[in-house]
């Protein structure tokens, strides 16, 4: 009787540690699996919120790119539907004259048609600084307008990006330059604004 007894109590303590081996990994399992679904959830919700607002917005790290913290040369503009958008140093030659270039990189899942009627217009080059009115005080002149044009006819398919050239003769050297791109879209799509001096 007593031999039964302590075999029983020795196979109760044997059992006891894969028991607790099992609890113990039933339970990183279940935490585990909260965590995932937690990201899910944020995931969902981050996804839900860019559907509210559209995928014409743009969504970066640092400035906005906005009329008030416009983006600088080397910058990249990003629409949420994976459009981006950046804009080249101004390189200066002989003549007094600069030139930079818009890129437009298609990480959409669609073809972008650039050259769109839409209003406002693509791309405006301008005088002066994005948020002041001193457009009056500056000269700016576009030497290649036509050939700027032309560069967004063509579509540009999915996965690809497309350069532009500008061409500028400023009336004097230190002359801001404001580039706004409002690229078309069925619905809406955010005007991104750059910032650069010529000279």
């Amino acid at each position: 009787m007593d031999t039964e007894a302590t075999a029983a109590d020795t196979s109760a303590t044997d059992s006891s540690p894969a028991d607790s081996s099992r609890w113990f990994y039933g339970c990183a399992i279940a935490v585990v699996a909260f965590f995932v679904l937690i990201m899910l959830g944020a995931a969902a919700v981050a996804d839900f919120e860019k559907s509210l607002d559209g995928d014409g917005q743009m969504e970066q790290p640092g400035l906005s790119g906005s009329v008030s913290q416009p983006l600088g040369p080397g910058m990249k503009a990003r629409y949420e539907d994976g459009l981006w958008v950046t804009i080249s140093r101004p390189e200066p030659h002989g003549d007094g004259t600069y030139s930079l270039t818009v890129t437009f990189k298609n990480g959409t899942d669609e073809e972008l048609r650039l050259n769109g009627d839409s209003f406002p217009p693509l791309l405006v080059v301008r005088a002066g600084e994005s948020a002041g009115d001193d457009a009056g005080v500056y000269s700016l002149t576009r030497l290649n307008s036509e050939k700027s044009a032309a560069a967004l006819v063509p579509p540009l398919p999915e996965g690809e990006e497309r350069t532009v050239p500008i061409r500028l003769k400023p009336a004097r050297r230190g002359t801001p330059v404001t580039v706004e791109v409002t690229p078309p879209d069925a619905g809406y799509r955010e005007t991104s604004y750059f910032q650069t001096t010529l000279g």
